[in-house]
């Protein structure tokens, strides 16, 4: 095992998930920082994600295609790592809720042996993906990290019980820091459009039209350009600023009507919006007042850039049979996979 003296001397990082919608982002931000990377993931939406990045980084770049709760594996791949971000999960609560014993033994079940494992091995930083779906529904104008937890699925819920087992491991050596991210819009390699933002411009690309369900619930979202560069950030902090800190990271809080209009304004000022009664009127809102003041991480990626950056990548052919390709679609790749 590794005994670093250290604590900001990051050379190594382990991305779990790290061939998903923000890790695969991510992981290309890291290499070209100059860290070595090693990505765990299952690589179900494919093997080809970092093709252009295997040519040119090389012995940089570790892939190793295997299950996180696989501990024999977990402690081969952790020894030499600096830090890890842990991004792993199976996201959203539609995906989590095919199969709620799998969900719970990916995202909470082997959350505990990775944190102990990450420490036994010498890593000095843990930065843990939560949510910012823990805190409910919330009257507040501003939901902040200091606010009592209402998680109301069991994807929100084993987020929250994450968060309270990663302090338990904390210690001057090995700093663990919990990001809360709203929801994350704008182009991957690895895309996800089942996410409000995406799903609107999609739509409004390829159905020449928009829906919106209800359309007056508020939805934070962050520019997946932002986010990655979030966990940049906090590789660079030294140990005793990012410990046992949870942080918020959004941009505005738009409504989804208001979404819908600044895709239409990007896209095409002829777009009608059919606005279709929902009883689903949950509302989300967070404050990310604290990164700001904290770090001064401002975001500078709007909601707009994500809409240019999907139509861009949308006439330039980068997306692949936008409406049926289940690879775009978290629910409709899972659903398949425990189908067979």
């Amino acid at each position: 095992m590794k005994n670093n003296s250290c604590n900001n001397c990051i050379k190594t990082v382990l991305v779990t998930g790290g061939a998903g919608y923000v890790g695969s982002l991510l992981v290309n931000k890291l290499l070209h920082k100059g860290y070595n990377v090693k990505v765990l993931d299952l690589y179900i939406y494919g093997d080809n994600i970092f093709e252009e990045e295997r040519s040119k980084f090389k012995e940089s770049l570790i892939e190793i295609k295997g299950d996180l709760r696989d501990q024999k594996l977990l402690k081969q791949h952790i020894n030499g790592c600096d830090a890890v971000i842990h991004l792993a999960c199976i996201s959203n609560d539609p995906s989590f809720e095919l199969n709620p014993n799998l969900g719970k033994s990916i995202n909470y079940d082997a959350f505990s042996p990775l944190v102990k494992i990450s420490k036994d091995y010498g890593v000095k930083k843990f930065i843990y993906a939560s949510s910012s779906s823990v805190y409910g529904i919330r009257k507040e104008t501003n939901v902040t990290e200091d606010l009592s937890l209402n998680p109301l699925t069991d994807y929100s819920k084993y987020k929250a019980l994450c968060e309270e087992e990663l302090f338990k491991f904390s210690s001057k050596d090995f700093a663990c820091l919990v990001i809360r991210p709203a929801t994350v819009c704008g182009y991957s390699k690895r895309l996800r459009l089942d996410l409000t933002v995406n799903i609107l411009t999609n739509h409004a690309i390829n159905n020449h039209k928009i829906k919106v369900f209800g359309g007056q619930q508020k939805r934070p979202n962050i520019h997946i350009e932002d986010i990655a560069n979030v966990y940049c950030v906090a590789l660079e902090k030294e140990n005793k600023d990012i410990n046992n800190k949870i942080y918020n990271v959004g941009y505005e809080n738009f409504t989804v009507l208001e979404i819908a209009n600044l895709v239409k304004e990007e896209i095409d000022l002829n777009l009608p919006i059919d606005i279709v009664p929902t009883n689903d009127n949950r509302s989300y809102h967070i404050s990310s007042k604290k990164i700001k003041d904290e770090w001064g991480f401002y975001p500078t990626h709007t909601l707009r850039d994500a809409i240019r950056d999907l139509k861009n990548a949308f006439e330039a052919g980068k997306i692949l049979d936008p409406m049926n390709n289940e690879n775009y679609y978290n629910i409709k790749k899972m659903n398949n996979i425990f189908l067979k």
